[in-house]
């Protein structure tokens, strides 16, 4: 069980037992009633916490980030439970799902101080980078039209874009600045210009990191139940496992969420969401609004089919990035890893679980999104210090950060990890807390699980 001390702009992870929505399951009561806040002074420019009073800031102005200063923890999870085990060795083999022998705030006390650090003027410099790239390869695009520089733009092009998803992922973090209206105004920007409603994903995702690794509470391709499982149709099964419609799944992910969850992304009474909330979800899906149409003038300006070369191929490539990333950063390993519930499950065990990444050359491209396990511990460290900050805490996560495998220049090797992982990894248990992925064997029709 655990006490923790943190400031009153604290970082919101560690809130993670904290249910922020109408539908979601509850934590027992004594883990909730375990949890003890004691506010610490906060910098005058720091947002309020989530669980303020008057939390919502609302529209494109201020808005509730994770972007604390200093976070001073103690626990008695980390003085018994966290230290239970020697190096997560038990009969002389490692275990991922042993509670790991050190605390959070070791981890954060390996990384240096200036990791911690953002530069406004360096998270802008990328977003002009990036956004100059983006008109740039369309400019080359539509100069020359022909089938050989297409196939090149969009490939290119939604890579790109799925750049400026992670510039505005960093938004939502509050890691991109310490000035809420610069992260809401950015974001907005970012978000709204592929699609996706700023505020509805950035709480979702808050959502995600908070409860990381837990079965029910996860918000990001966490996984099915058997009982949820086995309540889906056979085609809806297939289509979820078979490539490549799960790759293509963000955009219905947004409409309507994941099986067993329910709630919209774009409106403001959505089980994602709080009353405190509403303002900041209209806002959002008006942004979006406001692109579709754009996009539809440009459809009648331009003709369908320029528009489609020119945005939605491209569109469809993000979406697949996005998907893919999102996906292998929690599935894919060579050994199964745990998902918890229950008393078992801790933000430091469930952030335990995720998995760097390394994609080559598209690395510096995609703001180093693969060094995921610091990113997801410590959502606010800016992108460009998670290398540094991820080397700095290797000696102390030791044999539960999981190296991950080296690329080539482009990551051609995580196509053969995801189709193995679709293959094996369908539903869990809907008992015990600490659980493992099971493999249907009938889902391709077939006695053999490969």
């Amino acid at each position: 069980m655990a006490s923790w001390v943190v400031s009153e702009c604290s970082l919101r992870p560690f809130t993670a037992v904290k249910i922020h929505h109408k539908s979601r399951p509850s934590l027992p009561s004594n883990t909730i009633n375990a949890f003890k806040f004691k506010p610490l002074p906060c910098s005058s420019f720091m947002v309020p916490t989530l669980w303020s009073k008057g939390r919502n800031l609302g529209g494109l102005g201020l808005l509730n980030v994770s972007a604390p200063l200093k976070v001073t923890i103690t626990s008695e999870e980390d003085k018994g439970k966290e230290e239970s085990t020697t190096d997560g060795v038990n009969n002389g083999e490692f275990d991922p799902a042993a509670a790991p022998p050190f605390k959070l705030s070791d981890i954060k006390a390996a990384i240096p101080k200036h990791c911690w650090v953002k530069d406004p003027w360096r998270s802008m410099s990328y977003v002009v980078r990036d956004v100059v790239v983006v008109f740039g390869f369309a400019a080359v695009a539509a100069y020359f039209n022909n089938w050989f520089v297409w196939p090149l733009y969009w490939i290119a092009q939604g890579t790109m874009f799925w750049a400026l998803f992670v510039l505005g992922h960093d938004c939502g973090h509050g890691s991109f600045s310490n000035n809420p209206a610069l992260n809401s105004v950015a974001g907005h920007l970012l978000h709204s210009s592929i699609l996706v409603p700023y505020h509805g994903w950035r709480i979702s995702h808050r959502t995600h990191h908070q409860n990381h690794g837990h079965v029910e509470n996860d918000e990001s391709w966490h996984p099915l139940s058997e009982k949820i499982y086995k309540s889906l149709d056979n085609a809806t099964r297939l289509l979820r496992f078979t490539l490549p419609f799960p790759m293509l799944a963000y955009p219905i992910y947004l409409w309507s969420r994941s099986p067993g969850k329910k709630g919209s992304h774009f409106h403001p009474d959505s089980d994602l969401f709080v009353p405190n909330e509403r303002k900041d979800i209209i806002t959002s899906t008006a942004c979006w609004t406001a692109m579709v149409g754009l996009l539809a003038y440009l459809s009648f300006a331009m003709g369908p089919m320029p528009l489609l070369k020119l945005y939605g191929i491209p569109y469809a490539i993000f979406v697949t990035w996005l998907d893919l990333v999102t996906y292998l950063h929690h599935h894919g390993h060579d050994e199964k890893l745990p998902w918890y519930r229950g008393k078992e499950w801790s933000y430091l065990r469930g952030g335990l679980t995720t998995l760097d990444r390394d994609y080559g050359w598209i690395n510096n491209i995609h703001h180093d999104i693969g060094t995921h396990v610091i990113h997801h511990l410590f959502p606010q460290i800016p992108h460009y210090h998670l290398i540094e900050a991820t080397e700095a805490a290797k000696p102390v996560l030791g044999k539960y950060y999981r190296e991950p495998k080296k690329s080539g220049p482009l990551p051609f090797y995580l196509l053969g990890i995801l189709i193995k992982s679709m293959r094996k990894d369908h539903y869990v248990s809907d008992i015990g807390d600490v659980v493992y992925y099971q493999t249907d064997p009938q889902l391709y029709g077939t006695n053999k699980s490969d």
